[in-house]
Formats: structure tokens, sequence, C-alpha cells
């Protein structure tokens, strides 16, 4: 729901199709940054990851504006990214029992193999890594949260239900040494993505993922976007770099933004975030920017999501680590973000922590549910209205698996 099934290429190929991303410096390590990708929405025993793909972490020193506020961060063109690969899985018995094998490419260059499912995970030099079926840390309402978006009033419950329950994912956790992977880096300051790309020497990307609900939610049809009425902009967004937009679909990005950003400010029946003269959004350009930002020199915080991001458009500083954990709330932080702009009571979709919180411990991921649903694969639906109606017929297939 996050990013699940945000593409035709995502739908086809399971394997490559980031779920969800977070960052935060390790609750139980102090000087260790977390990275965790999920891949592979509603994974059962046995899924692979590709070894046609490679998992990309990409990190990239940021720092604020000269003028100390504003909607975009500045960034660098140093990069300490982590990437990750894997063999095709091998059968080791008559009873077609198999094991991947994967290696990870380190900012230093140092790489680390691991084999996947290994509860242990590998380690190098100022670095641990996992990679296998764990629970997707994921909690929603996703039928409330939908509801909301297609009738444009508030319609979640005091206690909702976490459409997520039980999804279990194929997570990759990377937990590095901050001194050791990050000594030349000029700040503390980093803006971080995910993405899959094809393996080999030209690279494609073929999903990405930075901030939560920005492809299927922020970049989806809500029948207001006069520019772009009709056009799914998701696989596009897709393609482009996080860090560097390319000037071609530009301007339509920026109209949807626009148009749906506007919708949802209005969801409480008032405007916090007044149109600029140009009738730009005062958002627009902070989630073109799609990455989150972390502060490697802070301690770990459960609820700092978009903390860092307000900071910098009210023109203060920063007090977290930012970045968003796995247990962060984050549905309500950017409920709360984006249609109050923080004047007034917290937003809620009434799901406030996973069925199985995760663990403050590397792997960090919550084991993976035996008795998982089998949950069909389609397109989560760009225009709303057929997102609902999708939700809906896919949480009554999981729970009738369930019973």
């Amino acid at each position: 729901m996050s990013d699940h099934n945000s593409s035709p290429r995502a739908v086809a190929e399971p394997a490559i199709d980031l779920t969800d991303f977070y960052v935060f410096p390790s609750p139980s390590r102090p000087g260790q940054l977390v990275l965790v990708m999920g891949v592979f929405p509603f994974a059962r025993p046995g899924a692979p990851f590709s070894d046609a793909a490679s998992y990309r972490f990409r990190v990239r020193p940021v720092t604020i504006p000269a003028n100390g506020s504003g909607s975009r961060f500045e960034v660098g063109t140093d990069e300490y990214d982590v990437t990750c690969t894997f063999a095709a899985p091998v059968t080791t018995d008559g009873a077609g029992n198999s094991v991947q094998e994967g290696t990870c490419t380190l900012p230093n260059g140092a790489t680390v193999s691991f084999r996947v499912n290994d509860e242990h995970g590998a380690e190098a030099p100022g670095a641990r890594v996992y990679a296998g079926l764990r629970m997707d840390p994921l909690f929603i309402d996703g039928v409330g949260y939908v509801q909301t978006l297609a009738t444009r009033h508030v319609a979640f419950q005091e206690n909702g239900t976490n459409t997520a329950d039980g999804w279990n994912i194929l997570g990759i956790v990377v937990e590095l040494d901050v001194a050791t992977m990050f000594e030349r880096a000029p700040g503390t300051l980093f803006g971080v993505a995910g993405e899959t790309v094809t393996a080999g020497k030209f690279p494609v990307r073929l999903e990405r993922f930075g901030r939560v609900f920005a492809k299927n939610q922020l970049l989806g049809e809500y029948g207001v976007d006069a520019v772009n009425r009709d056009l799914d902009l998701r696989e596009l967004y897709n393609q482009e770099d996080a860090f560097q937009l390319a000037p071609y679909y530009l301007g339509a990005y920026r109209a949807r933004l626009n148009a749906n950003l506007a919708v949802l400010d209005g969801i409480d029946g008032k405007i916090d975030w007044p149109l600029q003269p140009d009738g730009a959004h005062p958002l627009t350009e902070l989630y073109l920017g799609d990455y989150q930002v972390v502060d490697v020199a802070k301690p770990y915080a459960e609820d700092s999501y978009l903390e860092i991001e307000q900071a910098l458009l009210q023109g203060r500083a920063h007090t977290t680590c930012g970045g968003r954990s796995l247990n962060d709330d984050a549905v309500d932080t950017s409920l709360t973000f984006v249609v109050t702009g923080g004047n007034g009571p917290r937003s809620s979709d009434g799901v406030n922590q996973a069925t199985v919180r995760a663990s403050d411990r590397f792997p960090y991921l919550a084991a993976p549910n035996p008795d998982a649903a089998a949950v069909g694969r389609a397109l989560v639906p760009s225009k709303l209205a057929d997102q609902l109606a999708f939700l809906e017929a896919a949480f009554a297939a999981a729970t009738a698996g369930r019973k």
C-alpha cells in the first residue's frame, strides 16, 4: 500500500517491487546507521530476490540552504552507496529446497557475502548485512486512508483495521558504522533513497522509493490535475534519479503534485498551505526531492519522520535524527503534515503500530508470519476510486485466507 504494486513493471516482477524504505540510527548500537529496504509484496516462503537486478541504497550528503530555510535541500555530488546483488537460487536436495547467496558492495568498496534467510546475517569491518523473508513492517488502515482521499473527508475510525496485518516481504537490512563509512563526508546530514536497477554495465532504473506515499498517493489521479488528467505518471517517475530529476516530465510532476496536495490540504475543512501566487503548492518542491533526510550525529528516535523537513520549511534547527524508523507511525505523520501543516491535532488512521513491532536489534525486521495468506498480485490503480475498490477486494481476500 505504501509503494506496493505501484507500477506495471513491478507487478510483473515482484522481486524488484519496492514496498517501503527506512533509514535510522541503530537504537541498540550508537554510531551505526541502519538502512532497510522491503521488496516482493506478499512474499511466500521460498520467494527469491532477483538475480537480474541490483538493489541499491543511495546516500548523498545534503545541507540546509545558506539562508537557513526553503523547500529544498542542497544535495552534494559524492555518493556513499550500498549495492546488493544475488545469485540465482540453487536447489540443495531432492525435496526442491534451495538456497540463495548474495553480495553487498559497501561505500568504501569492500564487499560482504551472505546467505539469504541466515538469521545472523553476515559481517565485514564496519558493516552487517541481512536479507530474507520478514514480516512487512507497514501498518495502515488502507481502506480508510483511500476513502478519506476519495471522498475528501476524514473517514477513519477511532480503532482502525491494519490492512497490512500479517503480510510478509523480502527485506534487506544493512547496518553501517558511521565513522568507518562516512568519514569523508562534509557533514552529518544525508539524503537517502532506495532503488532497484537492472544488473550489468548499463543499469536501468526499475523502481525507486524515498518518502511515504509519494508515488501511489501523491502522484495518483484525483481527477483535479487539469494538465495530466488521465496520465499515470508512476512508471515515468520510477525511472528518474531521486537526486536529480530530468527536465522532460518535471512539469507533469509539478502539475500533479500542485493539484493533489491542494486537495489533501482541504480534507479537514481549512487551508493550512495557501498556494503561491503562481498556483504552486508550498510542499511541491520538497516532495520532488524524493528522499529521506537523516542526521547521523543525532541519537535514535522512533517518531522523527519528516522532522528535519519541517524544520527546513520553518527556518529552524532540527532537533532529531529524522529519517524513518520501522515503528514510526509515518502514515499519521504524513497526513498531519500535508493536511494540517501541524496546525491542530494530529491526524490518525486509528492504527498506531504493527501487530508485531520491529525489534531494536539486528536484523530489526520482525520474523515472518508463518500463516500469511496467499494474496494475488495486481497493479494498484492510479485513480482513487479504483484504488478503493482494489483495496476492499484485496483486504477481503486476505481476511478470508486467514480464516
